[in-house]
C-alpha cells in the first residue's frame, strides 16, 4: 500500500465539503500512516534533520529500521546506534522499504537522485520545522483550517493558490510530487509581478554569501543602493568578498530583530546559522533603526522573520516597500507572515511561490 492520492477519495472530499479536510477524516497525515506501516522504515540522511524525524517518529510510535546516506558520506559511520550504509546495501538488506528523506537540497543532481530512489521505493520527505517545536500535522491543520482558507482567499493569482494547496498537501503527506507540481524558477517573480525599476533601494536581510544580491543584480542592472545584512561573522566576510565589485552596496554585520542592542549568536558559517555553532557577540538592529526608504526588502533570516516584521513596522506603514519573505522556517509561517504584513497595510497584493528544493524550503511570500 502506498500513500493514497486525493483523486482516490473525491467522493469523501465532496461529502465533507471542507477544503482539503479529507486528510483529517480519512487518513490524517504521514505520521499516522507510518504508524500503521509494516515495511521497514529507513532514513535517508543524517544530522539535524534526521534527529528531528526520529524524534517525531518516537512520539508516534514509528520504528526506524536503518539509515543510509549518499556514497561519499558513509565511511563506516553509525547514527543513533544504527550502521550507516549506502542505498544499495540498504535495499539489499531491507528489500521493500519505506524511505524517509532527512535532509534538504536545491541541487538538481541530488534532487534527480532522490526522484530516482522514489521511483524504486516508497519515499517521503517528512515536514519537520526548521525552527520551533510545532509540527504541521493533521491536528495542526484542523485547528487552523479557517485561517488557511482566509489566506487562500487573499492570494493574488491562481499560481499562488495552487502553491498553497500543494504545500499543504506536501506537509501533510510528505509526498515530493506535490512540491514538483508547484515549483517555479527563481527569477519568475522578477519577470511576472515584482516589476523592479532602476530606482530600487534593495534591503537584503539574511544576505548569506551574496547569492541573493547577485540574483538581484542579474535582473536589475541599475538601482540606487543595496544594503546587505548578514549576522554570521565568517559568512559576512565572504559576503564582502563576493560583492566587492558590485556598485553602491553597503554590507552590515548584524542580526535583524524588533529592537536595537547586542546579543550572542550561534555561528557556524553556513546556511541555517543560529541553530548550532560557537556563540559570538553580534549587534542587533531593526529595519526601522536603519532609517532607510527601501523599495524592495528580502527577508530570509532563519525563523526571525516575525520579529523583523515587527521591527519594520514604521518602514512598511510609511513606504510600502515590495517584499519577499521566507515562509518555511516555522510551521506557522504560512499564516503568521501574511497576517502580520496585512495588519500593517491591507493594500498589498500577496503572492506565494516555491522554488525548486526538497523538502518545502525556499517557499516565499511576496507583497507588492
Amino acid at each position: 500500500m502506498t500513500f493514497p492520492d486525493l483523486l482516490q477519495f473525491v467522493n469523501i472530499s465532496a461529502l465533507v465539503k471542507e477544503w482539503r479536510i479529507w486528510y483529517i477524516y480519512y487518513m490524517k497525515d504521514l505520521w499516522n500512516y507510518l504508524k500503521c506501516e509494516n515495511k521497514p522504515i529507513v532514513l535517508y540522511g543524517m544530522g539535524n534533520g534526521a534527529d528531528k524525524v526520529i524524534s517525531v517518529c518516537e512520539k508516534y510510535g514509528v520504528k526506524i529500521s536503518g539509515v543510509f546516506s549518499s556514497d561519499g558520506f558513509v565511511r563506516s559511520k553509525t547514527f543513533h546506534g544504527m550502521p550507516v550504509t549506502d542505498y544499495k546495501t540498504a535495499k539489499d538488506t531491507f528489500g521493500e522499504m519505506v524511505v524517509l528523506l532527512c535532509f534538504g537540497t536545491a541541487l538538481p543532481d541530488v534532487i534527480g537522485n532522490i526522484k530516482k530512489i522514489s521511483g524504486e521505493c516508497e519515499l517521503y520527505a517528512p515536514d519537520v520545522p526548521v525552527y520551533g517545536d510545532t509540527l504541521f500535522c493533521a491536528e495542526y491543520y484542523e485547528k487552523h483550517i479557517e485561517e488557511f482558507k482566509e489566506i487562500f482567499s487573499l492570494l493574488a493569482d491562481e499560481t499562488s493558490k495552487n502553491t498553497l494547496k500543494s504545500i499543504i498537501d506536501y506537509k501533510l503527506s510528505g509526498r515530493i510530487d506535490y512540491l514538483s507540481c508547484c515549483q517555479m524558477p527563481e527569477d519568475e517573480a522578477y519577470s511576472s509581478f515584482l516589476n523592479l525599476t532602476d530606482s530600487e533601494t534593495y534591503l537584503d536581510l539574511g544576505a548569506y554569501r551574496g547569492d541573493t544580491v547577485q540574483s538581484f543584480c542579474s535582473v536589475v542592472k541599475d538601482y540606487k543602493e543595496i544594503i546587505a545584512v548578514e549576522p554570521d561573522k565568517k559568512t559576512y566576510l565572504k559576503l564582502c568578498e563576493n560583492t566587492k565589485d558590485i556598485k553602491n552596496i553597503r554590507n552590515i554585520n548584524a542580526f535583524i530583530s524588533d529592537s536595537q542592542g547586542n546579543a550572542t549568536f550561534n555561528s557556524n558559517g553556513s546556511r541555517g546559522t543560529g541553530a548550532k555553532g560557537k556563540e559570538t557577540a553580534v549587534d542587533v538592529i531593526s529595519v526601522d533603526s536603519l532609517a532607510l526608504k527601501p523599495t524592495f526588502i528580502k527577508m530570509d533570516i532563519e525563523g526571525a522573520e516575525g520579529k523583523a516584521i515587527k521591527g519594520a513596522t514604521e518602514t512598511i506603514k510609511r513606504y510600502k516597500p515590495k517584499m519577499q519573505i521566507a515562509a518555511y522556517h516555522k510551521s506557522g509561517d504560512l499564516i503568521d507572515i501574511p497576517k502580520a504584513i496585512l495588519s500593517l497595510r491591507n493594500d498589498y497584493k500577496v503572492y506565494l511561490r516555491h522554488n525548486p528544493c526538497l523538502p518545502a524550503w525556499d517557499v516565499n511570500y511576496f507583497f507588492v
